[in-house]
């Protein structure tokens, strides 16, 4: 398989290949674009967007978020929770129906805490967590630790989780176990509920899935979902073992799912998913966020792009080369300029602290399809129009086309 073949495969995994909606973007749109990413990063940065929300931005263009935040923390009998969430390729959202696969990775948890849980306050205040959250309903776990009576201190050092209170960790450790989940989010806080409670019965109380089973069930997720890939780049979307990953490959393999494959310039064998599609060409255009699952595994995003990226929000500041949070822009079938991008909700604007081309490609053109999706993200964030900054050599161009 050729180098170009194997991106084309790629993009049209992921949902490039295909056109945006024509029109109003519903519930059934999500639902496409989830059967082929399979999950969404959930991330706590905000300078642009939020990482759950930016994948269908890129894919589906002017959605209204608040579909997306209906299918992951409401539900009724009438609109049932399309999502939950929990621990997949990192903190994710995932299809409700996948909630069974990953039991085993909850069940390893309950098995073997490790100690930065185990020191949370033990199987005492596990239970009274969670009896809690039964009496009380959705809620954080700072108001727990005001119902519980807990005179914990609560120091909130600059960005780091190990100074939760051992409430907080607590809920996390029973997050992880399974036996807590969101309930909702306001805001970015998340509400814990039982996990009984946000799950359908059928769901909830589906038979148990062996580690075994699940990891083949998973890989073929993966394989769906990147089109081609090496063991590693399928092993690494939701984070299984070596072991585990290149048994569940082979598998796959003799039962036909996957067809091993050479691609040009990979060093590592790669597979093919049997569905995946290959197009002539893809005529795509979307602003990529650093967790999008086209791009979040660095290693491949080169491989495929010939494209070095890494985000650079902890290099200092004087340091960085492309800005704080900066999005790759996809044009065609190439990675072709990196954005900058900061939502100013106070000013009404989004703002490009920097744009910065590929090398070797037509300035003009990418400035121009470029300014169009600017336009198109400030319409969808509610922002009134895009301000281009000085940085990186697209910017003067990109400025006075906005």
């Amino acid at each position: 398989m050729s180098h170009l073949a194997a991106r084309r495969t790629a993009l049209a995994a992921q949902g490039f290949a295909q056109a945006r909606p024509n029109g109003a973007v519903t519930r059934r749109h999500l639902q496409g674009v989830l059967a082929r990413t399979q999950v969404l990063q959930l991330d706590s940065v905000n300078v642009a967007v939020r990482a759950h929300y930016a994948p269908l931005f890129s894919r589906l263009g002017n959605y209204p978020a608040g579909l997306l935040d209906e299918a992951a923390w409401s539900h009724s009998t009438r609109r049932p929770r399309m999502l939950v969430e929990y621990w997949a390729h990192v903190a994710c959202l995932i299809p409700v129906a996948d909630w069974p696969l990953l039991r085993w990775r909850m069940r390893a948890h309950k098995e073997h805490p490790n100690a930065y849980w185990q020191s949370a306050g033990g199987e005492r205040l596990a239970e009274e967590v969670l009896t809690a959250v039964k009496d009380l309903g959705p809620i954080t776990a700072g108001a727990l630790e005001d119902e519980l009576g807990l005179k914990v201190a609560r120091e909130k050092a600059r960005g780091g989780w190990w100074n939760r209170s051992d409430v907080k960790r607590t809920c996390e450790y029973l997050f992880a176990t399974g036996e807590l989940t969101t309930g909702t989010r306001r805001g970015f806080e998340r509400y814990y509920d039982l996990t009984e409670r946000v799950l359908p019965p059928e769901v909830y109380s589906a038979p148990e899935i062996s580690g075994e089973d699940a990891a083949r069930q998973l890989i073929a997720k993966s394989a769906a979902a990147l089109g081609v890939a090496t063991e590693p780049d399928l092993r690494d979307y939701y984070r299984l073992k070596p072991s585990r990953s290149q048994q569940a490959v082979a598998d796959l393999v003799e039962e036909g799912v996957l067809e091993p494959v050479t691609v040009d310039g990979w060093r590592h064998q790669a597979y093919r998913h049997v569905d995946a599609r290959t197009p002539r060409r893809v005529e795509a255009r979307a602003l990529l966020c650093p967790f999008d699952p086209l791009i979040w595994e660095r290693d491949r995003t080169e491989r495929l792009f010939d494209f070095f990226y890494r985000i650079e929000i902890y290099v200092p500041e004087p340091k960085r080369v492309h800005g704080y949070y900066v999005f790759p822009f996809l044009l065609g079938e190439d990675l072709v300029a990196r954005v900058d991008l900061k939502a100013d909700r106070a000013a009404g604007v989004l703002r490009v602290p920097g744009a910065f081309a590929e090398i070797g490609v037509d300035h003009a053109h990418v400035a121009h399809e470029l300014a169009e999706e600017l336009r198109l993200m400030a319409d969808w964030l509610g922002l009134d129009g895009v301000v281009v900054g000085k940085r990186g050599d697209l910017a003067p161009r990109l400025g006075a086309l906005v």
